[in-house]
């Protein structure tokens, strides 16, 4: 896993010109915003690992990982695992408690703000070329997330879905 961190970080140095973001300059629903799109590249490049499968299926199994339920409770292990450090927690606070003008349609409130804030700790840690540490929380998170999707997966070869 260092050797692909290393290679995304020398691209994002040659596409971005090598100088990380000043990520104080971005309010936490930009860095949300980014965070989301990163985060489901991540989870798409770790479903492809699995193997090859329908679009449909791998659409299928992404939806449950990146649905605001789903973040939620990633960032709640992680917070109660004392996984965060001080800065990321108070990153991830920020974007939990930003106002967003958007509504949740398929979430609880409070599962919608969680994933705002931790989208929004997702896009610092990319916007600051902390590739590393973002897989190693999003890892760290989906641990039991990813053993859902698989067991969802085998049951779906059994029944002939």
């Amino acid at each position: 896993m260092e050797t692909g961190v290393r290679e995304l970080e020398a691209l994002a140095d040659q596409l971005f010109g090598g100088a990380s973001a000043d990520t104080g300059q971005y309010s936490p629903l930009v860095l949300a915003y980014i965070g989301d799109a990163a985060y489901e590249l991540i989870i798409r490049s770790l479903l492809l690992k699995h193997g090859n499968a329908p679009v449909q299926k791998l659409h299928r199994r992404a939806s449950q990982l990146v649905k605001a339920s789903a973040q939620a409770r990633m960032i709640r292990r992680l917070s109660e695992n004392g996984r965060l450090l001080p800065e990321e927690e108070a990153i991830y606070r920020r974007g939990r408690n930003t106002k967003s003008h958007t509504v949740a349609k398929h979430a609880s409130m409070i599962d919608y703000r969680m994933a705002t804030g931790f989208e929004a700790l997702m896009g610092w840690l990319y916007l600051k070329n902390d590739y590393g540490r973002m897989l190693c929380l999003i890892r760290e998170g989906l641990d039991a997330g990813m053993e859902q999707i698989l067991a969802l997966e085998r049951q779906e070869n059994t029944h002939g879905i």
